[in-house]
């Protein structure tokens, strides 16, 4: 862990010293394997051990997911770069215009959900601690072992991830140490795989032979028991949104991104990696069956075989790989959970609550003690819940909360007609059926509520049963609540979507939205005005600075407005244009958004931002001014006329919004002149063709009348 610290540390000094952060499509693509985590190096095992190649369906999903990636994630990464989206929720809630009800509901989401995943991660690492140097995988049996590695999880995920407040949120350092972990967790499952296959076996055909021998083909079988075919559609179904929509995998996917370009490496890079990673699970898992080893360790086989073996040094790295990868899971999630958590809990919060409004000046202190909670959260779920049940069990719990991120994200990639009101419905019914389906059946198990409400239901309802939810029995309760999750959320996503009409401001920030994933040309210049520049400068720059001073340190925010009017080319001006001001307003939003989402941003600049008379009246006339010409003669314009009392950046998205509507026109029209050349064309082609076969007929009445007056002569 000191060498990687040591790696963050000399990369992000390297960047400081450079003024070029490091852009390599190897580092984006082998940091997005911090999707395989403990459940990966240990789980997998376990799960081949008792359900076969059943665990692949984990990692077929995320292949479906890659193939579509050129689409998806390069919206995705488009909407971060024009909006600063930070996280999972600040995207989510910014397609939907900026929604602050759904940012804080996806986190709540996430947040529950989550803690489960952390938790494992936590199990296994203290639980391989334990297993390597006491034997046992109980949790207390070293101690204070299990809060000693939770102390030292939120030290260094402050260390790696929270050190500061960055306005970009990237953290090329920690990035750097999730990629040397990947490789580590790679070299070490592989060494371990070799070692069982070909030193303790003799080759995979041998461990076949002898699992037929034994009657242990299950471990090399599709389908062991009767719902295996119901649960490998479930785990395609979860892994395919899970590689995309995970908080971590959205932060290193998206947010981490530096160039669009990368994608293409990712996409054949991420999958080579999942079938290295995949390769030796079945041999471990059937040698330590063969070996005689506790199936109930079987999550442990990848520790114990070269254990048994008498091999401690590559139980050593073993322990390291599983290490590698449950702190790299950690340490990313914890972060974007924190960031998730101060932006859109936190921060709503402080805002509305004047006695705490010096807060925003410690947002990177309430970060730390957001890492914290979720840290000491996630070890007492260990303590309180792992014991009851395997790694993956836990995993796949996590994996269906996020699955309620699906239809909000996708649907709002590819449907106009997805508003907020079906966005926030969606979600919340989704996550209800969720809690009431799978979450609330493990809280019974454990002893928190009575096993009647799961034999018998709320109040002797039988239909009402948690995991047989309106007498749907003999389903794995995993694939139950994935069923009944997603009927739930997107049928009131797509119901509410259509029954409610969304206000003009939102119509128009989702067009922009929507305009926003569409491909273009890097690089932003400032808009060429003719307007005249009365307006003072250095009040603005000083309102900016004030306003940015709330939430980053004076000296960085002094620096970013600067920054800001430097880009614009006006810091040595001392007045200028209202279409000037605006601008600058956006692109302090932009920034901001890096430090408090999209969401916080947009809010603070609508309550803090003021306008003049003067100003907000000449940004209405310059307003209905463009808009009378981009409609042109003879046309008349509701938005030129608009029914509110916008100004600035309100004004901005109508405007934005009527271009839109005339691109749109625009294509529409050439669409029609394309089908109508290609008409004309074809017109051309049969009129062509006509005179080709009237001057072809000419020629035999031509040819018949010589013969005919040939023979005529004859006679």
């Amino acid at each position: 862990m000191a060498l990687l610290f040591a790696l963050a540390q000399w990369v992000e000094r390297r960047n400081q010293l450079t003024g070029k952060q490091i852009s390599s499509p190897w580092v984006y693509a082998l940091s997005i394997a911090v999707y395989h985590t403990s459940w990966t190096f240990y789980g997998s095992v376990g799960f081949a051990a008792t359900s076969g190649l059943l665990f692949l369906g984990v990692y077929l999903g995320g292949f479906i997911a890659v193939m579509f990636w050129h689409i998806t994630l390069r919206k995705m990464i488009q909407a971060k770069e024009t909006y600063r989206i930070t996280s999972i929720a600040d995207f989510i809630s910014t397609r939907y215009n900026r929604s602050q009800k759904i940012a804080a509901l996806v986190t709540i989401i996430a947040l529950l959900g989550i803690v489960p995943y952390i938790s494992l991660q936590l199990k296994a690492v203290v639980a391989s601690f334990n297993l390597i140097t006491h034997d046992s995988t109980q949790m207390l049996d070293s101690g204070l072992s299990g809060f000693f590695v939770t102390l030292m999880m939120i030290a260094f995920t402050i260390l790696f991830g929270v050190r500061r407040l960055d306005p970009t949120e990237r953290h090329q350092g920690m990035i750097f140490a999730l990629v040397a972990e990947c490789i580590v967790k790679l070299v070490a499952f592989i060494s371990v795989g070799l070692f069982v296959s070909f030193v303790m076996f003799d080759g995979f055909a041998d461990i076949n032979q002898r699992l037929a021998e034994a009657g242990l083909e299950h471990v090399t079988s599709l389908a062991t028991n009767d719902n295996a075919w119901s649960m490998w559609v479930t785990l395609i179904v979860l892994s395919f949104f899970a590689v995309q929509l995970l908080p971590r995998q959205f932060h290193v996917a998206v947010v981490e991104n530096t160039n669009q370009k990368h994608i293409r490496t990712s996409m054949w890079l991420f999958p080579l990696y999942m079938i290295l990673i995949n390769i030796f699970v079945v041999p471990i898992a059937a040698g330590g069956l063969l070996s005689g080893l506790d199936s109930n360790l079987a999550d442990f086989y990848v520790l114990l075989l070269p254990k048994l073996a008498g091999n401690n040094i590559l139980s050593l790295v073993a322990f390291i790989g599983g290490f590698s990868a449950a702190t790299g899971m950690i340490i990313i999630t914890t972060m974007t959970l924190a960031t998730m958590a101060s932006n859109h809990l936190v921060l709503p919060a402080i805002e509305r609550t004047n006695a705490c409004a010096f807060l925003r000046g410690y947002l990177l202190q309430v970060r730390w003690g957001l890492v914290t909670l979720i840290l000491v959260g996630s070890y007492w779920f260990t303590l309180e819940f792992a014991d009851s049940y395997i790694l993956v069990s836990i995993g796949l719990m996590s994996f269906v909360a996020i699955l309620q991120f699906g239809p909000a994200t996708f649907g709002g990639l590819f449907w106009k007609k997805a508003n907020s009101m079906g966005a926030f419905l969606g979600l919340f019914a989704g996550f209800l059926a969720w809690a009431y389906t799978l979450v609330l059946p493990t809280l019974a198990k454990n002893g928190w509520f009575a096993m009647s409400l799961l034999n018998q239901g709320p109040f002797g309802i039988e239909m009402l049963r948690p995991e047989a939810l309106f007498g749907l029995e003999g389903l794995n309760p995993v694939t139950h609540a994935v069923l009944w999750s997603m009927l739930a959320n997107v049928g009131t996503y797509v119901a509410f979507s259509l029954l409610y009409q969304p206000n003009k401001t939102e119509r128009n920030f989702t067009a922009e939205f929507m305009c926003a994933m569409l491909p273009r040309a890097s690089g932003h210049k400032a808009r060429p005005t003719g307007l005249e520049a009365y307006i003072a400068l250095p009040p603005k720059l000083e309102e900016a600075h004030t306003l940015l001073s709330n939430y980053l340190p004076a000296d960085k925010a002094r620096e970013q407005v600067n920054t800001i009017a430097d880009d614009l080319q006006v810091l040595e001006k001392t007045h200028i244009t209202i279409i000037e001001l605006v601008e600058f307003h956006r692109m302090l939003e932009h920034v901001l958004a890096g430090s408090i989402g999209s969401a916080g941003a947009h809010g603070a600049i609508e309550n803090r931002i003021r306008y003049s008379d003067k100003e907000a009246a000449d940004l209405q006339a310059v307003f209905s001014h463009i808009v009378n010409e981009l409609q042109g003669p003879g046309v008349t314009s509701d938005l030129g006329k608009s029914d509110t009392q916008d100004t600035g950046m309100g004004l901005l998205e109508d405007l934005q919004a009527q271009i839109d509507k005339l691109q749109l026109s625009i294509q529409q029209k050439d669409n029609e002149i394309t089908t109508l050349e290609r008409k004309l064309d074809d017109r051309y082609e049969e009129i062509f063709k006509y005179r080709l076969e009237v001057q072809k007929t000419h020629q035999e009445n031509e040819a018949l009348r010589r013969e005919l007056g040939e023979k005529l002569s004859h006679l």
